[in-house]
């Protein structure tokens, strides 16, 4: 009786970790230097369902305003501009968020992101639940984003 307890309590446990069909994998936030108020996290995120749903945003103790941007070309200058609506999640399908790309930014940073730490968010999605994900503080080579001109001392001779 009690083995079946168990069982019956682990199948609990493992579907209400992926109800929402929703699942976040890869996660990790850009560190920042002191004073920095802004800062930006990547992840996948893996919808289950047969329909398609929309990350709208979030919230984190780390900072004032959790909200999802993307890159667009505005006349050959690349802008960051918050995403209306949402970041589209395809049915069935993984989206990734990445430098250049959409991505979460951490909006009024109320302290430095330091590498190694990690910091809890709070995903909000248009039709699935919340979901609070820790995510692992990095340095990460700015890929697409410093146009190479990242091979002086800081050309990521750093990474661990």
């Amino acid at each position: 009786m009690k083995k079946l307890m168990a069982t019956l309590i682990l199948a609990g446990l493992a579907t209400s970790v992926s109800a929402a069909g929703i699942h976040i994998e890869d996660g990790w936030a850009r560190a920042t230097v002191e004073g920095m108020k802004m800062g930006g996290a990547f992840m996948k995120i893996q919808n289950d369902e047969a329909k398609q749903d929309f990350l709208v945003g979030g919230s984190s103790p780390v900072a004032e305003r959790v909200e999802v941007h993307t890159h667009i070309n505005d006349n050959g200058v690349m802008r960051m501009r918050e995403v209306k609506g949402g970041v589209p999640l395809a049915a069935k399908s993984v989206t990734e968020l990445k430098p250049g790309s959409y991505h979460v930014m951490f909006m009024g940073l109320k302290q430095q992101l330091k590498e190694g730490e990690k910091v809890p968010v709070t995903l909000k999605f248009k039709n699935a639940k919340p979901q609070t994900v820790e995510l692992e503080v990095k340095t990460a080579p700015q890929s697409g984003m410093d146009h190479g001109h990242g091979h002086g001392a800081h050309g990521g001779a750093h990474q661990h």
